[in-house]
């Protein structure tokens, strides 16, 4: 798939400042620890925005479960098949939230990016870097012509209701 979506040559970034004291890298299984606290102590926020689409998060998941996910998601990143960066704080104490770059099967685009912050987050001073911090990170280091920002420039509804198809 990295053939159809992605330059050959092309390398992705393996970490990115995104403000004084956050950093963005590709998430791996090893951060499990950090990941199901952020993401079932935001579980309903989540669930709001990326359950329709992805049936993500589940009510409930065991660390196994969730370190399987990661293990999917660092595969599929040196694979360049789909991206997922998790935003952390310098030390890597804490996974604050993550970004989502993904190829799309629907027309108008050739990919699908999304992110998210942890509830505790949201309108904080992080989650308003990393809102102007990724269309422009994605225009400066992706090879992408026509990144679609879902929820962001069109709704996730919106984006549900695109047919399937080529691009």
């Amino acid at each position: 798939m990295s053939g159809l979506w992605l330059p050959a040559d092309w390398q992705h970034p393996t970490q990115t400042r995104l403000c004084e004291g956050y950093h963005l890298r590709p998430i791996h299984p090893d951060d499990t620890e950090l990941d199901m606290p952020a993401v079932m102590g935001s579980r309903e926020r989540l669930w709001s925005i990326y359950g329709e689409a992805w049936g993500w998060p589940p009510a409930t998941m065991s660390a196994e479960q969730d370190r399987e996910d990661l293990q999917h998601h660092w595969d599929e990143v040196q694979a360049h098949e789909s991206f997922n960066y998790a935003v952390f704080d310098s030390a890597e104490t804490e996974l604050v939230g993550c970004v989502y770059i993904d190829p799309t099967d629907k027309a108008g685009g050739d990919a699908d990016i999304s992110w998210w912050v942890r509830d505790e987050y949201v309108g904080s001073p992080v989650e308003s870097e990393l809102d102007g911090f990724v269309p422009t990170w994605i225009a400066e280091e992706w090879p992408f012509e026509a990144p679609r920002f879902v929820g962001r420039d069109i709704t996730w509804a919106d984006w549900l209701a695109i047919p399937r198809g080529s691009r």
